[in-house]
């Protein structure tokens, strides 16, 4: 937290830092298990709204709440989480097309 709010670092405690890492782990046992089972479309798609929820915070405690500045501590979560959601959105048409020809098959 000390890296990622430069911004306003008095409005950051410790309860709040302690569950930014709970989510932090939480979203990366996700990530993992859908790495794993990539063919599960809902497990894909829930590790897809990790990523949209990491970026939809990061920018909002930039652009709304200006605890964070755009520093390497910010641009860091902010690139992985947008460079992520493009690849599996991309990935998400393979996906599709991978259902629709299983689908062929069994018919």
């Amino acid at each position: 937290s000390e890296k990622l709010y430069t911004a306003s670092p008095g409005l950051v405690n410790g309860l709040q830092a302690r569950t930014f890492g709970v989510w932090t782990l939480l979203s990366s046992v996700i990530r993992c298990l859908c790495a794993i089972d990539i063919r599960n479309r809902t497990l894909y798609h829930l590790t897809l709204f990790t990523f949209f929820l990491a970026l939809a915070h990061f920018l909002s405690e930039v652009f709304i709440y200006h605890t964070a500045a755009l520093t390497i501590g910010i641009m860091a979560p902010l690139m992985v989480a947008s460079f992520s959601i493009m690849g599996m959105l991309i990935g998400l048409q393979y996906l599709e097309v991978e259902a629709l020809s299983q689908n062929k098959k069994k018919n």
